[in-house]
């Protein structure tokens, strides 16, 4: 058991330390290669900010973990709207009204109700999985257009990622490429020591890999989304925090389903329609929030937290 936990907190290290200079290298390299800021903001840093969730689940269907891999795309879609948004709200509350986070909203529900859709019947297959790349380019498209067309709303965040690739001088492309393979490489060689640890407490304790999957490991996964949604909290930057999470979320229920599931899909042993209308739930409250702009206060986001509470415990 102790030398499982050892691997799981390696690979979490390893992985939140290389998948934060991964983006980072890879937003300064897309700059360096002439990328505007909001492109680079809608599709490098909001799916760079998935990388562990997407590099754990692959690594655990290719394994033959697909229990572990899809448990952790719903406890990582249900944690960034409910124990990170609860957490940041009890910081500072939220509101989010540009246009650009209202239509991502949107989105953000149609892929976690398709992923829903093609998951609840048990099974995740590889042509399943097809559909749900299929939708991930049809939704990065649709995302590059918004973002041409909304130069006034993507001012600001255009002014945070030039902050984001300025800030530690003129990049120099081919050490931001040697920085970004080195990343990758230790993101990871983190997701596989995750998924091996994780794999041996489920054994060891006599819990399902599912559930590991929901609690313990998409716990970790989302703690990059947790770090940077406070520190924008306090900065008050409130659509930087819902965009986030909804960016991160939408490529969860995409890309990363989409991937494991060609990469090891067939029948899942645990059951997770419980879990998968808590998930429903919560895209749906965020949806709503980015669509109306409702201020999220601190007493909503302990309640929030209250919500993360029942679905770990009603999971179990």
């Amino acid at each position: 058991m102790i030398g499982a936990s050892a691997l799981v907190v390696g690979g979490l290290f390893l992985l939140s330390a290389g998948a934060d200079r991964f983006v980072l290298a890879a937003a300064r390299l897309s700059r360096v290669w002439g990328m505007s800021p909001i492109l680079i903001g809608a599709l490098v840093v909001g799916m760079g900010t998935s990388a562990p969730e997407f590099l754990v689940s692959v690594v655990a269907a290719a394994g033959g973990g697909l229990d572990l891999a899809v448990g952790n795309i719903i406890g990582s879609n249900v944690a960034n709207l409910s124990l990170v948004l609860g957490a940041t709200a009890m910081v500072a509350p939220i509101a989010g009204q540009i246009r650009t986070l209202q239509r991502e909203g949107l989105l953000m529900m149609v892929a976690v109700g398709l992923f829903a859709g093609l998951a609840w019947n048990g099974s995740l297959t590889e042509t399943e999985g097809i559909i749900l790349l299929v939708g991930m380019v049809v939704a990065a498209g649709v995302l590059i257009r918004w973002a041409r067309q909304d130069s006034g709303d993507a001012g600001t965040m255009s002014a945070g990622i030039d902050d984001l690739t300025h800030d530690l001088g003129r990049p120099n492309a081919r050490l931001e490429l040697i920085v970004g393979v080195v990343a990758l490489t230790a993101t990871l060689g983190g997701a596989e020591l995750l998924v091996r640890g994780a794999r041996i407490v489920a054994e060891e304790l006599g819990l399902s890999e599912g559930f590991v999957g929901l609690s313990l490991v998409a716990l970790g996964t989302s703690l990059p989304e947790l770090a940077t949604a406070l520190a924008a909290a306090r900065r008050r930057e409130h659509d930087l925090v819902i965009g986030n999470l909804v960016g991160s979320n939408l490529f969860n229920s995409l890309a990363v389903a989409g991937g494991a599931a060609v990469l090891g899909g067939g029948a899942l042993a645990s059951g997770f329609s419980t879990s998968l209308v808590f998930m429903l739930g919560m895209a749906a409250f965020a949806g709503i929030l980015a669509a109306t702009g409702n201020r999220l206060v601190r007493w909503e986001g302990f309640a929030l937290l209250a919500v993360y509470a029942a679905f770990i415990i009603t999971s179990f």
